[in-house]
This record gives C-alpha cells, structure tokens and sequence, in this order.
C-alpha cells in the first residue's frame, strides 16, 4: 500500500509533467511558424527565357571528372567535377544546371538541379572558365557509374 504522503505527491507530478510537455509542444509549434523561411529566402529557379535558351549552348561544359572520398563520418562521397566556359559574350552572373544520373540502359535514376557559384561570386566574363564541384552522399543502386549528363536549366546574366 502506498503511504498518504507519497500519493498525495503522484497527481502533482502528473501536473507538472504535463506542464512541461504543453511548454515544450508550444515552442515546437511557435519555432516552426516564426522560424520557416518566407518566400524571400527560398531559393527560386533561374530564369530561362528566350534570351537565356539562345545563350545555353555558349555554356560548355569540360573536362569531365569523377572521383569518391570518405568523409569524416567514414561514409563514401562521390564529387562530379569539371570546368564550364562561358563562350558567349555576356557576362554570367549565375548558371543553374540539372545533372542527371543513369542506369546500365541508360534510363534517368536521379535528376539533381544545382548551382554552380556562390550568390556573392564575380559574374563569369566572356572566355572565362571556371573549375566547378557538386558532391553526393547518395547515389542509387542502379547508377552505372558513369559520368551524369548535365545541362544548362538557368541562367542569371550581369
């Protein structure tokens, strides 16, 4: 049998549990609503109007490379690198690529859409070239292991 003293302390620590749980459930909810990026910090996709669509094919892509490290969590990276040049002559500000993996018969088993610069980094001049390098943790167990297609899907002129 449990003594007096002792269950008259049960319901209020049942409270003050409670208590604790309403606390910690209202600043989950109060963190996820005042915390989620507004329209103005997620990125949006570059433009790829008629202007861009008649600039893309001055953006080539070379020197293909692929290469796998451990990170420091000893799990296997895969890194994608190569050199775009803008053989145009406009000034590129910034060039949004999709790259897409295949399988053995050459079907699509991951389509990626990345970024090459920094939002901050100096617009690519006319002949210029730039070294760019996009890593993966993960890659399907159905990708052939070959080097991913990659084309030009937006574009931000200076």
């Amino acid at each position: 049998m449990i003594p007096q003293a002792e269950r008259s302390r049960l319901p209020l620590a049942f409270l003050v549990g409670i208590a604790i749980v309403a606390v910690l459930v209202s600043g989950a909810v109060l963190y996820s609503r005042y915390a989620a990026p507004d329209d103005s910090q997620v990125e949006k996709p570059l433009p790829m109007g008629p202007s861009e669509l008649a600039y893309a094919p001055q953006i080539h892509f070379l020197e293909p490379k692929m290469s796998r490290a451990a990170n420091f969590l000893n799990q296997e990276v895969t890194f994608v690198f190569g050199t775009v040049q803008n053989a145009g002559d406009r000034k590129v500000k910034q060039i949004e690529i999709i790259l897409e993996f295949h399988d053995p018969f050459n079907q699509v088993v991951l389509r990626d859409t990345q970024r090459l610069f920094l939002p901050n980094a100096a617009p690519m001049l006319p002949g210029q070239q730039r070294d760019f390098q996009v890593g993966y943790e993960h890659l399907p167990a159905q990708w052939n292991n070959g080097y991913p297609s990659i084309r030009v899907s937006g574009l931000s002129f200076k």
